[in-house]
């Protein structure tokens, strides 16, 4: 397995997810308590829902470059920002829709191949207190990315469960629905 294969679907299909658990909590609230859940946080140390939404877009529009080789752009910084800030400005479920949106047209947008061209190239991965790590592509996409992006999506869907939006397994992994022998599903 190359790590286009196992990052772009990964990445795609937890977006999606996340996309309908959005949706979902649109539904299932009014629209005002809807959109308050963006302020929403698990501990008070912790940040809330629109930064967990943003933090998962940045970890993907980080991946893509840096396993493309191509230097992060102005745009990452920005969003990162806008992350950290976003508890006094969480924005609306639209405009963390829109970030979705974008995050899979990133993934969408890529050739068979564009993770894996850099695979032998060191990746220096610095954090925001200076400390940098030295990793490989697989290790980079193994050990960081991954783990980051399900760190933020969970944190998201706990969020969301902990503020009453009625979410279970399913919602969790609706792609796996595309494997499942028909006469196994259970009825009612």
């Amino acid at each position: 397995m190359n790590l286009t294969s196992l990052i772009v679907p990964t990445y795609t299909q937890m977006l999606k997810a996340l996309s309908g658990w959005l949706t979902k909590a649109q539904t299932q609230l009014p629209k005002a308590d809807a959109e308050a859940l963006l302020s929403a946080r698990l501990a008070p140390d912790m940040f809330p829902l629109s930064t967990q939404i943003r933090f998962v877009c940045v970890q993907v529009k980080e991946a893509v470059c840096r396993l493309s080789g191509e230097p992060l752009p102005e745009s990452l910084n920005a969003l990162l920002d806008e992350g950290r800030n976003a508890g006094e400005r969480p924005g609306s479920i639209q405009d963390a829709q829109a970030r979705i949106n974008e995050a899979i047209a990133l993934l969408d947008g890529l050739s068979a191949d564009a993770l894996d061209a850099h695979t032998d190239d060191t990746i220096a991965h610095e954090l925001p207190n200076g400390m940098i790590f030295d990793l490989t592509a697989e290790q980079y996409a193994r050990d960081w990315t991954l783990g980051q992006f399900y760190f933020h999506i969970m944190s998201a869907y706990a969020i969301l469960r902990s503020n009453k939006v009625e979410l279970g397994k399913a919602d969790y992994i609706p792609h796996m629905i595309a494997y499942l022998r028909p006469e196994t599903m259970p009825e009612g």
